[in-house]
């Protein structure tokens, strides 16, 4: 991989107004400059998650955040389910371009971010340069999806002692000991009881993401990147999003793992799918008279 050339990284926090009250989310910029990218995390998964990619493009001359949603990371975790869902995630992706002063950017992220990054194209398209979307979560994830959040739904509300036992034990190990995806993976599944089953019941009964009649109508760039043998983001949803708006470039990656074990590929692609959103446009000429 190319050396990267070294760009400024800032943590920043904002606050949002919530049926609960005033929430705190927190983000970290890359770089700097007015061609914004925003990177959205996938379930309950630290922005941190993104650290690479954002990096990659800020060294690229791209002005990169990452975003804690509420619920994840180091954002705050209420207790009220009303807080979570696909549409106030996406709010919160807007109230975020608002603090920042960023009249558009372009809005990428992995699995529920990126069914979050369809949401702000449909309730705020002119904030949206383009789309970055990555494994998204659609109509052929459905039964998966359905199975996968009802555990994780049953054992916050039934076994909280289970969660606050695991949260007990992942809070205490060193992250600078373990591997960065284990780190990762233990900020994961560091959340309260109280705060998971809100997150999971909201976003269980809430909108999962626009539906293909409000997809369709989505105008702006779009580079969507699919998963061969993932049953839970099926590349199928990935090909037919690609298929379903009109400015769209399908990538399929090689494995589950590409993007994360061997991303030059796909960085590069991303990479360039960047630079040509933000490309200025040429005016045409005046005909001499």
């Amino acid at each position: 991989m190319s050396e990267r050339t070294l760009t400024s990284e800032r943590i920043g926090q904002f606050f949002v107004e919530t049926d609960g009250g005033r929430d705190r989310l927190e983000y970290t910029e890359y770089g700097t400059g007015d061609a914004w990218v925003v990177l959205l995390p996938g379930l309950l998964i630290p922005r941190r998650m993104h650290d690479n990619l954002a990096r990659t493009l800020a060294s690229a001359g791209a002005h990169v955040v990452t975003l804690d949603f509420l619920g994840h990371g180091r954002s705050d975790q209420p207790d009220d389910p009303m807080a979570y869902s696909v549409t106030q995630f996406a709010e919160q992706v807007v109230a975020l371009l608002d603090h920042l002063g960023a009249a558009q950017a372009i809005i990428g992220g992995t699995s529920l971010g990126a069914n979050v990054s369809l949401e702000v194209a449909v309730i705020a398209p002119d904030r949206v340069k383009g789309l970055l979307v990555e494994m998204p979560v659609l109509d052929n994830a459905l039964e998966v999806a359905i199975v996968s959040f009802a555990p994780m739904l049953l054992a916050a509300r039934i076994f909280p002692i289970g969660i606050s036992a695991m949260r007990f034990i992942t809070s205490r190990v060193p992250r600078g000991i373990v591997p960065w995806w284990v780190g990762i993976g233990l900020d994961t599944v560091e959340h309260r009881p109280g705060a998971l089953a809100a997150y999971v019941h909201g976003l269980f009964f809430g909108r999962v993401a626009p539906p293909a009649a409000e997809r369709r109508r989505i105008q702006a760039p779009a580079l969507v990147v699919g998963h061969p043998r993932d049953p839970l983001h099926p590349a199928s949803d990935a090909e037919m999003l690609a298929s379903e708006l009109p400015n769209a470039t399908f990538e399929k990656a090689t494995s589950m793992l590409e993007w994360r074990r061997s991303p030059e590929r796909l960085d590069l692609l991303a990479t360039k799918f960047v630079l040509d959103c933000w490309r200025p446009t040429r005016r045409p000429r005046r005909a001499a008279n």
